[in-house]
């Protein structure tokens, strides 16, 4: 764990991705992920191994996010400019058939948790364990919350049609 070069070259894009989904803005999810980076570089030495790095960094990211929001007395989600996700599972096959802004707009109008296990089930491609790990809960927690969130927003979609 001595080259945090590679770290970040690994890591940055999924740490951005998150707080991108998180705050709509791309000038802001790079700032937060710089200062993500900052505040790993700091605490370095506390990480233990118990979980991943990129699960490790979100937690980061999340802690990061949520201080600026306090400072900002705000936390607002645009839909401006969200990224496409990468890879090929169903989640992604879901975000790439429905309408990109819809679907976000039905995302943010889930209540918490849901809200945030959709976020970075759907946009942070995260598995099902990391995001337990983030949200200081279970695997399952996190499994059957996705499931009821997304049972929800299924249906929500489908009244509004």
């Amino acid at each position: 764990m001595t080259d945090l070069d590679g770290i970040y070259r690994q890591y940055a894009q999924t740490v951005y991705r998150f707080l991108l989904a998180k705050t709509g803005s791309p000038e802001l999810a790079e700032e937060l992920t710089q200062e993500t980076f900052y505040q790993a570089v700091q605490s370095i030495g506390r990480y233990d191994g118990s979980c991943q790095i990129s699960t490790w960094l979100c937690g980061i990211a999340r802690n990061v996010l949520l201080n600026h929001n306090r400072k900002q007395k705000h936390a607002s989600v645009s839909l401006e400019e969200v990224p496409e996700p990468a890879g090929g599972s169903a989640e992604d096959a879901v975000l790439g058939n429905m309408g990109r802004e819809l679907l976000l707009t039905a995302i943010h109008k889930q209540p918490e948790p849901g809200r945030e296990v959709l976020y970075l089930r759907l946009l942070g491609s995260l598995s099902f364990r990391e995001i337990g790990s983030i949200l200081g809960q279970s695997e399952n927690w996190a499994r059957v919350t996705f499931y009821r969130a997304k049972q929800n927003l299924v249906k929500e979609l489908k009244d509004d049609a």
